[in-house]
């Protein structure tokens, strides 16, 4: 996953972003390394928090469609 990659970006402490998340460092630790999936509320703040798509945390492929409303 891209967690990694976008804490180092920041530089942030997994101990920092646990914080943030309101989550212990080990559980965050288990989430980047993929050890722990990751609860919505959770995907949810680090969008926000780095200011990008799910599609882009999770890895999903460009170009995907989207249902229309």
């Amino acid at each position: 996953m891209k967690l990694r990659e976008l804490r180092e970006d920041h530089d942030l402490t997994q101990q920092k972003l646990s914080e943030i998340l309101n989550c212990k460092q080990n559980t965050y630790q288990q989430y980047e390394s993929g050890k722990r999936q990751i609860p919505i509320s959770v995907l949810m703040k680090l969008c926000l928090y780095y200011g990008v798509s799910a599609d882009y945390i999770l890895e999903l492929p460009k170009g995907l469609k989207y249902p229309e409303r």
